[in-house]
C-alpha cells in the first residue's frame, strides 16, 4: 500500500509498503528499499530499518500524527491512498481537529511564539511547552489563521490540553 508522508516543511515522501509472505515487511522510500521489523517496545513502535534501530513515540490519529524520536517532535501528516481519495472527494477534508494544536502529554508552557490573528504557514512554530524535561517546539500542521490562543506562557496544562486553534 502507498502511504504519503507530507513533514511540516511542507516536503511530502511516498512510501510503499508491502507484507510478503513471510510477514516480512518492504518499504520502498525515494527509490530505496529496506526490510522493516516493527513491534511495539514499552508503548513506543520500536523500528529495525535494515540494521538500524529507531524508536519513535507517536500520539494522534491519522492522518495528523505527532512523532517524537530521540530528543526530535514534529508532526506529519499520513495517509494511505484510500484516505487520499476520500480527502479529494471531501474538498480536503478528512476529518476534524487538524486546526486544533493540543499539548502532547502534560508539562509547563514555556512560550506563546503567536497571537491571535497571526498568518501562519504549515510548519511554523506556535508554543513551547516543556513536559518530561524536554521542550516540545509545537509546530503549526497547514496554513491558516490564528483563531484563537488558549494559554498563555508559565500555564500548566494537561495531555490533550487545548493550546492554539488555526482557522
Amino acid at each position: 500500500m502507498r502511504y504519503f508522508v507530507k513533514f511540516p516543511s511542507g516536503r511530502e515522501v511516498p512510501v510503499d509498503l508491502t507484507v510478503l509472505p513471510s510477514g516480512e515487511i518492504r518499504a520502498e522510500v525515494e527509490g530505496r528499499s529496506f526490510a522493516i521489523d516493527a513491534y511495539d517496545h514499552q508503548g513506543a513502535v520500536h523500528l529495525d530499518l535494515g540494521g538500524r534501530s529507531v524508536e519513535l513515540w507517536m500520539e494522534g490519529t491519522p492522518p495528523e500524527v505527532g512523532v517524537v524520536t530521540s530528543s526530535r517532535r514534529f508532526y506529519a501528516r499520513v495517509e494511505n491512498e484510500r484516505l487520499r481519495a476520500l480527502s479529494s472527494v471531501q474538498g480536503g477534508r478528512s476529518g476534524g481537529g487538524e486546526g486544533l494544536i493540543t499539548s502532547p502529554m502534560p508539562g509547563r508552557v514555556l512560550k506563546v511564539l503567536v497571537t491571535e490573528g497571526d498568518e501562519i504557514h504549515a510548519g511554523r512554530p506556535l508554543v513551547v511547552v516543556e513536559a518530561m524535561k524536554m521542550e516540545n517546539e509545537l509546530a503549526s500542521t497547514r496554513d491558516g489563521r490564528v483563531k484563537k490562543v488558549y494559554v498563555t506562557a508559565g500555564a500548566t496544562v494537561e495531555g490533550g490540553a487545548k493550546l492554539v486553534e488555526i482557522e
